[in-house]
């Protein structure tokens, strides 16, 4: 597939207005003020809301959501991301309990927990990522995923998290390496591929994913989806980046949805497990059902982590 025409990138004062697919249905329902009112008495935050994410009143109404631990603030500051920046309050060691109850209060039969970076702590938060998974396992049965930093490719915290035997270990690649400089300053390729692969080995269901929109070409796309597919990542998300706040990087290009499915066939015959494509797309999008579809048809075997 050739690359699209690139867009005129928007003048600073001004945002392009959202092709017709991006359309979603702002519902206040029951399930979403359920959420709302649990998130609320919990202290919780979730990534649904801090990164202003689309599907906010569609996954919330279904009695979905990501649950985010250590905190709201964000140690760095990467170009897309909505979330705040700056320096973390001390760390809420009651968090993994209360998530573990929220959870359990919605009777959630897939719980996806995720995380600010946290790089002033010494494992970036891996032991509370661990105790978060060891906690909902003694409230409630149900499946988990964890979408996780890259730990600055320190692997003693990624083994802390793996140890704790996650069903899905999600890391977003996010983009591609030519634009990773402006897109995830603090953040490495080589780091994000390092992990899934270490992730893949050490026997758990391996996920990342990718945003499209940001100046990267189809080839360069192509190229990290085969990279991931070689690291041995099972579920690939791939979504239409969109711009949060006028501060952030501008929308380069908007895909139609047709690419998106063009990419979602690319993917699969690369040789990945399930591959959710769509403009829409998010890490958690329909988590819920791709945990049972690789549920059904993936045999997990569990060597030792390195």
């Amino acid at each position: 597939m050739n690359p699209l025409p690139i867009l005129q990138a928007d003048a600073p004062q001004e945002r392009r207005r959202l092709p017709p697919w991006f359309r979603v249905r702002a519902y206040p329902g029951p399930g979403y003020r359920q959420m709302k009112s649990l998130v609320g008495d919990q202290a919780l935050h979730t990534v649904c809301e801090e990164a202003r994410c689309p599907n906010l009143w569609d996954c919330w109404n279904r009695g979905t959501a990501t649950f985010m631990i250590l905190g709201d603030i964000c140690t760095r500051s990467c170009g897309f991301c909505a979330v705040a920046t700056g320096r973390p309050i001390d760390l809420d060691i009651d968090e993994p309990r209360r998530v573990a109850q929220a959870v359990r209060a919605l009777n959630l039969i897939h719980a996806v927990i995720t995380s600010v970076n946290r790089d002033e702590l010494p494992d970036g938060g891996a032991s509370i990522f661990a105790e978060t998974i060891r906690e909902i396992r003694r409230l409630h049965n149900c499946t988990i995923e964890v979408l996780i930093p890259d730990f600055k490719g320190a692997r003693s915290a990624q083994d802390r998290v793996f140890s704790a035997r996650p069903e899905i270990l999600n890391h977003n690649t996010e983009t591609v390496p030519r634009l990773y400089r402006t897109v995830r300053p603090q953040g490495k390729y080589d780091w994000s591929l390092d992990l899934v692969a270490r992730a893949k080995r050490a026997g758990l269901i391996t996920k990342s994913g990718l945003m499209l929109g940001l100046g990267e070409t189809v080839a360069e796309v192509r190229a990290v989806m085969a990279d991931l597919a070689s690291a041995g990542c099972d579920i690939l998300t791939i979504g239409q980046y969109l711009q949060p706040t006028p501060k952030h990087l501008p929308v380069v290009r908007y895909y139609p949805p047709d690419d998106f499915s063009v990419l979602r066939e690319a993917g699969l015959s690369l040789g990945f497990r399930h591959v959710e494509s769509g403009p829409l797309v998010r890490s958690s999008y329909h988590a819920e059902e791709q945990a049972g579809l690789v549920e059904r048809t993936y045999f997990k075997s569990v060597p030792d982590p390195e």
